[in-house]
């Protein structure tokens, strides 16, 4: 699949606060995906920006892959310390402790391995591909022939999520990984047949119904995103935005 051209300017334009598509857009539209089995994989590792994406966006599929034996790594690029501009020192720091806490309760609840932080800088991660590209690099390398390297979609709007996303094209192409790249704010600024989405790769990841029941309850593990905080900033992920992943469910571009 050819790299896409960034959406940030897309997702800017769509403030969270207006709520974005609604999923009943989304749904009309689901059956038109094929499915992916996840008996097919051989190996797993999944890669996000920020402590939740690996929840929100493969959560259900990564549990479900270790279900079935097969060994799921998880790669955190950054320790989400910068969800709210303007946070003193020891406000990002406490909020990276946090976030950081969020992932492990998340990954036991799932069945997975602890994941593994990098601490690149949450919101300049795009100034540090080229290093998560080699890290990545020599993670697959060590991996088995045709590993699942599942990253966030490099057209997802965000762009840390979008760094992530071609940095780990980069190292997919260098190891002959599989990459998929799983959307999460591409649900909120996108319409369904938008053009700038590559809707002919699109698959979905065939997760049962007790995975789906283990991603609920660990998303609800990410209580610094989806309440407000001691200062009364509203919540990152508010729950229209948390209902709309949900129902929409996992899908990825192949």
């Amino acid at each position: 699949m050819s790299a896409p051209t960034g959406n940030a300017a897309r997702f800017a334009a769509v403030p969270i606060s207006g709520g974005g598509t609604p999923a009943d857009e989304w749904l009309r539209r689901q059956d038109t995906f094929p499915s992916l089995p996840l008996d097919q994989c051989p190996g797993l590792v999944v890669v996000a920006p920020h402590p939740d994406d690996e929840t929100l966006g493969f959560g259900a599929a990564a549990c479900g892959v270790a279900a079935h034996g097969v060994d799921v790594l998880t790669i955190i690029a950054s320790d989400g310390g910068a969800a709210w501009p303007g946070l003193s020192v020891s406000e990002q720091a406490r909020l990276e402790e946090s976030r950081r806490s969020e992932s492990h309760t998340a990954a036991t609840i799932l069945g997975l391995p602890m994941p593994v932080f990098l601490g690149l800088p949450d919101g300049n991660l795009a100034e540090h591909e080229s290093r998560l590209a080699d890290i990545l690099t020599d993670i697959l390398a060590g991996r088995p022939a045709g590993t699942w390297c599942a990253a966030t979609w490099r057209g997802d709007g965000h762009p840390d999520h979008e760094a992530v996303g071609r940095a780990a094209a980069v190292a997919t192409s260098r190891t002959g990984a599989v990459l998929l790249e799983y959307p999460i704010w591409m649900w909120h600024w996108a319409r369904p047949g938008d053009e700038a989405v590559p809707w002919q790769n699109a698959v979905r990841m065939a997760t049962d119904q007790v995975a789906v029941q283990r991603k609920r309850h660990a998303v609800a593990a990410f209580r610094s995103q989806l309440e407000s905080d001691a200062a009364g900033r509203e919540p990152i992920l508010p729950p229209y935005v948390l209902e709309r992943l949900d129902r929409v469910g996992e899908v990825v571009f192949r």
